[in-house]
């Protein structure tokens, strides 16, 4: 029993912390706006997107005509 609750409380811990460091990062995206949004897990091309043909389709891409951080070259 005392094992049981020892791993119950070790894998809320860690998923605690997973929480933690995923709110970090946000927080530390947000402060950056130059360095992009911050990752996340499972999302992006080749994940959920509907990437067709190796190109990704979303709203939030900046057009042709700007650089990475969104600015007009």
């Amino acid at each position: 029993m005392l094992k049981m609750l020892i791993a119950f409380a070790v894998i809320f811990l860690l998923m605690l912390v997973w929480i933690l460091v995923q709110q970090a990062a946000r927080s530390y995206a947000a402060r950056n706006p130059e360095l992009g949004p911050a990752k996340e897990e499972g999302l992006g091309c080749g994940k959920n997107c509907g990437c067709k043909g190796g190109s990704c389709r979303n709203s939030d891409v900046a057009s042709q005509g700007d650089d990475w951080h969104g600015r007009s070259m």
